[in-house]
C-alpha cells in the first residue's frame, strides 16, 4: 500500500502529463546546431546529428554528444539522444522548469513512450528521482522506474501553503 501511495505521489507531482512540459513548445519553431550531419533525405530512414547538439523548441532545451532520427513514411518514429550525459530541461505551464539527464534518452513517437537510461537524474520543483532506468508514457502519465536489478531514489518535497 505505501509503494501504491508513493507511486501515485510520484506521478503528480513529478511526472503529471499536465506540467511536464509547456503546451505552446509544440507550436515553436524548433532550431538545431551541431558540429556536422548525416541527413538522409527520403521519407524513410534515419539521419544523425553529432558534436555539441542543441535542440531548442519553446523552454525545451536539448544538449547531447548525438541525435538519431528515424522517420517512417515522412513521419518522424524515433529520437535518440546520447551523451555523457544528454540533457534536456524544460519549463511546464506553471512556470516550473524541469531538468532530466541520462547517458541515452529515447522518444517513441508512435508510443509516446520516453526511455531515459545510464545515470538517470530528473529535478523537478516539488521533488526529484534518480536511477539507472526510467520510463515514462506521456498518452497516460505513467512513470516505471526501475525493475532492472538497481534502485531507485526519489525526494518528494512538501507543497508550501499559501499564507494569509
Amino acid at each position: 500500500m505505501r509503494q501504491k501511495f508513493l507511486n501515485l505521489i510520484l506521478l503528480s507531482v513529478l511526472l503529471s502529463g499536465q506540467s511536464l512540459a509547456k503546451n505552446t513548445d509544440r507550436t515553436q519553431a524548433m532550431d538545431i546546431s551541431a558540429d556536422n550531419s548525416d541527413f538522409e533525405l527520403t521519407d524513410s530512414g534515419s539521419s544523425t546529428i553529432k558534436g555539441n547538439v542543441v535542440i531548442s523548441q519553446g523552454t525545451l532545451l536539448i544538449n547531447a554528444d548525438n541525435a538519431v532520427i528515424v522517420r517512417v513514411k515522412g513521419e518522424i518514429s524515433k529520437v535518440t539522444l546520447s551523451g555523457n550525459p544528454a540533457r534536456m530541461q524544460q519549463m511546464n505551464d506553471n512556470g516550473e522548469l524541469m531538468k532530466a539527464s541520462a547517458k541515452n534518452i529515447v522518444y517513441l513517437i508512435s508510443t509516446e513512450q520516453i526511455f531515459l537510461l545510464g545515470n538517470v537524474i530528473i529535478d523537478q520543483t516539488r521533488g526529484s528521482m534518480r536511477g539507472e532506468s526510467i520510463r515514462y508514457d506521456t498518452k497516460t502519465g505513467r512513470l516505471h522506474a526501475g525493475g532492472d536489478g538497481t534502485r531507485i531514489q526519489m525526494r518528494l518535497e512538501p507543497r508550501i501553503q499559501d499564507k494569509k
